[in-house]
């Protein structure tokens, strides 16, 4: 995948080293679509696959490109290092679904029991409390819904896994890119240009949208509650989801029960709405709206400055959820 090339002209030293470890080569192993694609919705066919390993190099790069700074770089390469199998469906699980931060806690536990990833912090002067912690990195990562470095990044990669744009048009959002001081004097990823801030936040929505249609919402709660199950009937170990979602998916399939639902789970390919609770398998499941407001150079927030964008903006936050929904196999 020719993303993370856009990022910065060359992979540093230290970068490529840290991806080595088994720490980062768990990640190859993690999805960024949360299960989906393990279901029969169109959507998910055939659909370049997208892994959380890609998706930190992408975010270490970005950082470094803009920062130059090891420690900020290295933070955002290892800010999804305790991420379990199928992702944010273990925040829904967790009943996190709004915030979905409740996978983050293991980060610094993982940092400082890696004895090849200390040795290497050591050599560079580092220690785990420099990069333990990306949000504390604004161009890494800041309050939603401005622009950083983790935003943009699974941004554009869905740019082109999901909108098939070329490596030259997402390039031109890239190329566009600075850093200024945003409204509190912190440091924040903006566009020179309106236009390109414009149609950045045009193609963006359009992929916010993926993450709170009716199957998305639906597949995470019904693939947390299969895992919930799971856990609680000993058919896996909490342990397991940090091995890889190949190692679940395995261990679900020895089970005749665990089994049962995960291939109904996959099977599913159209979905159901009622404004009416049929039974208790029709369910409501709110979503987190993911949107970039960013800013434009000299002129402030796309959102006040295009009123095109603003309306979309607008229409997309105040999306209602407030309806039940049940996932099927069309006949």
């Amino acid at each position: 995948m020719y993303v993370n090339r856009i990022y910065n002209s060359d992979v540093p030293d230290f970068i490529k080293e840290i991806s080595e470890l088994d720490i980062m080569q768990r990640l190859k192993d993690t999805g960024m679509d949360c299960g989906c694609e393990y279901t029969s919705f169109s959507l998910w066919q055939n659909l370049l696959p997208g892994k959380r390993y890609e998706h930190s190099i992408g975010v270490g790069l970005i950082v470094w490109h803009f920062t130059g700074d090891e420690k900020q770089a290295i933070a955002g390469l290892l800010h999804d290092i305790s991420t379990p199998a199928f992702a944010h469906v273990i925040d829904f699980m967790n009943h996190d679904y709004l915030s979905q931060e409740s996978t983050e806690s293991d980060t610094r536990n993982i940092i400082e029991n890696s004895t090849e990833l200390q040795l290497i912090l050591e050599r560079h002067g580092l220690s785990t409390d420099d990069v333990c912690d990306y949000h504390k990195y604004p161009i890494a990562d800041n309050d939603s819904p401005r622009l950083s470095a983790d935003r943009l990044e699974y941004t554009m990669r869905n740019f082109y896994r999901y909108l098939h744009l070329s490596e030259q048009e997402i390039r031109s959002y890239y190329d566009d890119l600075c850093v200024i001081s945003n409204e509190e004097g912190i440091d924040e990823l903006a566009f020179n240009e309106v236009d390109k801030a414009e149609e950045f936040v045009i193609n963006t929505l359009k992929t916010s949208s993926i993450y709170i249609q009716d199957a998305d919402r639906y597949s995470m709660e019904l693939l947390g509650r299969i895992v919930k199950d799971a856990l609680e009937r000993k058919v896996i170990e909490y342990r397991d989801i940090y091995a890889g979602e190949s190692v679940v998916i395995e261990k679900l399939k020895k089970d005749d029960v665990s089994n049962r639902k995960w291939n109904d789970f996959c099977a599913m390919n159209e979905m159901m709405i009622s404004d009416e609770q049929i039974d208790d398998s029709w369910i409501k499941v709110a979503a987190k709206k993911r949107y970039i407001d960013p800013l434009v150079k000299g002129k402030g927030r796309i959102s006040v400055v295009s009123p095109k964008a603003g309306k979309l903006i607008e229409e997309f936050k105040n999306k209602s959820f407030d309806y039940y929904m049940k996932g099927k196999t069309r006949d």
